[in-house]
């Protein structure tokens, strides 16, 4: 049986091969939470098993733990159960299959809509939501919640899986869910038992930690070196996924290279100003 110290030894040598950070000794017993999070992985393939009663109240509990800037709990979240739902919010996310297949699509919003009731509720101005700061607090608040909810679910033997491209269409997502204005979705979350028999990949290699780990000041130095030692560990990981060997750098390169790489997301902006939100 493999002690709780070699799991995590195996874990991180999966994320980052060689380069992998050591593990110190008040860690040398293992930790349930560092293997939780090590071992995360996308699942897009679900099992028909539905969630058990109270869990997406759990997982919400567990988002709700996450740090709120100022206290305002600048997020919400719609929980999609209903097939037919399902399907429309799959075709604006360019049809991915995991969204029918999880019993939960979890819709994350950056919310403030319902500072602005609470504000009027009071008989008073509400100006600072009209500022950026505001908006992204909003997207920080939810973003950290959300990841909160997934490490929760993983605890759980669940699968996730985040989904930028509901961002695809945010004004007909907005209309599916009757989100008002100043209510932005920011991503999904499938949520679901794996199925077994269609197994995730293995964990997804990061880049090295000395890559995005500065210390006192921001340097690049030795940054190339790294990107060429995460291109091999990248490509060996593609080969096993029987994918094309192109490593890492040439992708990223070509996923930033216009806005056309973004497709629809590329006017962002313009949805954000469709959808009631005042930033200057």
């Amino acid at each position: 049986m493999r002690s709780a110290r070699s799991v995590l030894v195996e874990l991180l040598r999966a994320r980052y091969g060689d380069a992998a950070p050591r593990i110190p000794p008040y860690a040398a017993n293992g930790n349930d939470v560092l293997a939780n999070l090590f071992a995360h992985r996308s699942v897009r393939a679900f099992g028909s098993e539905r969630l058990p009663t109270g869990t997406l109240e759990l997982l919400i509990a567990a988002a709700q733990s996450a740090p709120s800037s100022a206290n305002l709990h600048a997020w919400s979240v719609v929980a999609v159960e209903n097939p037919a739902r399902k399907a429309r919010l799959a075709r604006l996310c360019d049809d991915q299959v995991s969204i029918l297949e999880a019993p939960v699509f979890l819709v994350w919003l950056a919310d403030l809509a319902r500072l602005r009731r609470l504000a009027e509720s009071y008989g008073t101005a509400s100006e600072a939501l009209n500022y950026l700061d505001s908006f992204v607090r909003a997207l920080i608040d939810v973003s950290l919640a959300a990841q909160n909810a997934a490490t929760a679910a993983e605890s759980l033997g669940l699968g996730t899986c985040f989904v930028g491209a509901l961002r695809n269409h945010p004004d007909r997502v907005a209309e599916e869910l009757c989100l008002p204005p100043e209510v932005f979705p920011v991503f999904g979350l499938v949520v679901g038992y794996p199925d077994h028999e269609r197994p995730p990949g293995e964990v997804k290699p990061r880049l090295p930690v000395n890559a995005v780990l500065h210390r006192e000041a921001y340097g690049i130095s030795r940054e190339s070196e790294a990107w060429r030692g995460y291109d091999a560990i990248f490509s060996a990981f593609q080969a096993s996924q029987h994918e094309a060997p192109t490593g890492w750098t040439s992708l990223a390169a070509k996923r930033v290279q216009d806005g056309a790489a973004l497709g629809s997301r590329a006017g962002l902006s313009e949805a954000v100003s469709k959808l009631g939100f005042k930033l200057s």
